[in-house]
């Protein structure tokens, strides 16, 4: 097991905010010895100075943001060797994965995740995430014609609100081996 994977094989990973995107993509890399893309709002924020939320803001009116972000992801995927990206549009951009994997998991359960990760009332984190995923959703559909809560094309989804990441990336990596056979 695992000694005979492709190494050029390319799993896209996607999902709304806490539900393990992040966590589980670099998982699955590590445990399959390919590279982990994860390129994001962040990512830009850092790369210029300023704060996730001035991103977020830009991004609102500015679709130059989004583009970078995806384009750059993809650039990072095609390079060569097999990879695991992990973002929010990832199976819609990657369109030639191997692997299309969405995550998903209740409003409830993303927030309490975010909180952990960030701090923040359970409350203010529900409110931020909500209003996020309707921005991110509308710039999505207006910018691609993404609708993200249409995930039909994913080859796998798995509900993440009573799996631990390291379960969840063990389905994926068992998935990816199967197509590699």
């Amino acid at each position: 097991m695992g000694g005979n994977m492709k190494k050029d094989i390319k799993i896209a990973v996607s999902g709304k905010s806490g539900c393990g995107n992040t966590t589980v993509s670099r998982m699955v890399a590590d445990k399959l010895g390919l590279r982990f893309i994860n390129f994001t709002f962040r990512s830009l924020a850092q790369e210029k100075g300023i704060t996730l939320n001035e991103v977020l803001d830009r991004a609102a009116t500015d679709d130059w943001w989004d583009r970078e972000v995806d384009s750059r992801q993809v650039q990072l995927a095609r390079e060569s060797g097999g990879c695991v990206l992990g973002s929010r549009l990832a199976i819609w951009m990657l369109e030639d994965a191997d692997l299309k994997v969405y995550l998903t998991a209740s409003a409830e359960t993303r927030a309490a995740r975010i909180a952990k990760r960030e701090g923040g009332s359970l409350e203010a984190v529900a409110a931020f995430t909500a209003e996020r995923d309707r921005q991110d959703r509308s710039r999505y559909v207006r910018i691609y014609n993404i609708d993200n809560d249409n995930y039909q094309l994913a080859g796998m989804v798995i509900n993440t609100d009573n799996l631990e990441p390291d379960a969840i990336a063990r389905m994926i990596t068992a998935e990816a081996e199967k197509i590699q056979e």
